[in-house]
Parts: structure tokens; sequence; C-alpha cells
């Protein structure tokens, strides 16, 4: 069963279209404002989302904006306003198709079933996709060698990304750094894992929100590091 989000601060909107969704076989959630959209957006896993451009907190054009760096998930724009610059805009940022209130349920629908159904050939044609691991808002793209905080890229060496991908791989495991450094650098450690504690830090930089109460990469004093999940 196909999942979709929709966000739209029109309660009375987003319940008949869920409504709708659900009656053609859909599973639908909803949230009612831009902060909450795109946190379940980026963090969770929709097969296609319904976005309103006006939307308290952060508007509809910056989730498209944000969840089309990360994610290939079909994003059907709904907006009050009929200038063409809007449209434009939004199927600028990565929008799929754009839809203008009012309009009626069963078009809403048949354009979700044509885009899922587009998407689902465009992935089952051969077309792989890439290798990500997603934990709370980190996405590190195994493919492409790439790493994202809440949408936002940042910029890894090649050894830091390496830690944090073999880190991430092993959740709630505890490894030593002796065990990082050889499993890493690919060598036995020889007065050397100090480097460990380095790419540690700057990663915890890069990822962390407060490097001083890490949420993804634990100390465990005396013994190692562990990812928490």
């Amino acid at each position: 069963m196909s999942k979709i989000l929709i966000i739209e601060d029109e309660e009375s909107i987003a319940e008949l279209e869920k409504d709708y969704l659900e009656l053609s076989g859909f599973s639908v959630e909803i949230e009612n404002n831009g902060d909450g959209g795109l946190t379940r957006a980026l963090e969770e896993k929709f097969d296609l989302l319904i976005l309103d451009l006006m939307l308290p907190g952060v508007d509809g054009f910056e989730i498209c904006k944000r969840v089309r760096k990360v994610k290939n998930t079909p994003i059907l724009m709904v907006s009050a306003k009929k200038e063409d610059i809007d449209k434009i805009r939004g199927l600028g940022l990565g929008a799929d198709d754009y839809i203008t209130k009012p309009f009626s349920p069963s078009e809403l629908v048949a354009r979700v079933k044509a885009h899922l159904a587009r998407y689902e050939r465009l992935i089952g044609s051969g077309i792989q996709e890439n290798e990500i691991i997603e934990i709370r808002g980190l996405k590190i793209d195994k493919t492409a060698r790439r790493v994202y905080i809440n949408g936002e890229e940042k910029t890894f060496t090649t050894k830091e990304f390496d830690l944090l991908t073999f880190l991430a791989q092993n959740p709630n495991h505890v490894f030593t750094k002796e065990e990082l450094f050889s499993r890493i650098w690919d060598m036995e450690s020889v007065g050397d894992i100090a480097t460990v504690t380095v790419h540690i830090k700057k990663i915890r930089e890069k990822i962390e929100f407060n490097t001083s109460k890490p949420q993804y990469i634990e100390t465990i004093w005396g013994v190692g590091y562990r990812f928490k999940v």
C-alpha cells in the first residue's frame, strides 16, 4: 500500500483529501505546518507528497527544495494562487506536478495515481536507487558518498565518511579505537589510534547539534565508541 504525506494547514481540505485517497486504497498521513511536514518528509519514507505552498513555518517552496536535494519522492504541489510564476518556480524546484485550488478530489486522486505509476515504472526500469542509510535526520548516501543532516549536505573526507558509515552500519555495537583504526585505515595500530579520536571529533562537529551531548556517536569511556539508534 502506497503511503502519502499531506502537508496542508487547512484541516478541512487535508481531511477531504485524506478521505478520498484512503477510499482509493492509499495510506495517508497529515501534517498541518511546514516545520513538522519538512521533518517527516526528510526522516520518514513516503511514496508521494502532497504539498501546499502557503504554510505556517517553512513554506512549500522551501520544503520542496530541501526534500528534492535528498529524495526522488514524487511531489504534487497545491496552491490557491493562479499565477504562472508560482507554478514555474515550484516545478523548477523539483515538483512533479502543480494543482490549483479549488480542484475536485477525483482529479487529485487521478494525478496521484498517475505519478505513483510513473515513479514505479522508473524504479522498475532498471535504474537502481542509491544505497542509503537514514537515521533521525542523518542521511548517508553510500553510492554517491555524500552525507546530509536535516537535508543540508556536509563535506566529509574519505576516512571521515568511511568511519561514519562503518559505525552507522553497525549500530549499538561498541568498537575500541584499535578496532576502528584497523578496520578503517586497514592496518594495525602502532601508536596512531589518536587519529580515530580526531576523526570522531570532526564527524561530530558536522552532524551533531550539540557535540557535548552527541545523539549519534556515543563515547563509551574506557572502551571506545558506539553509534546510537
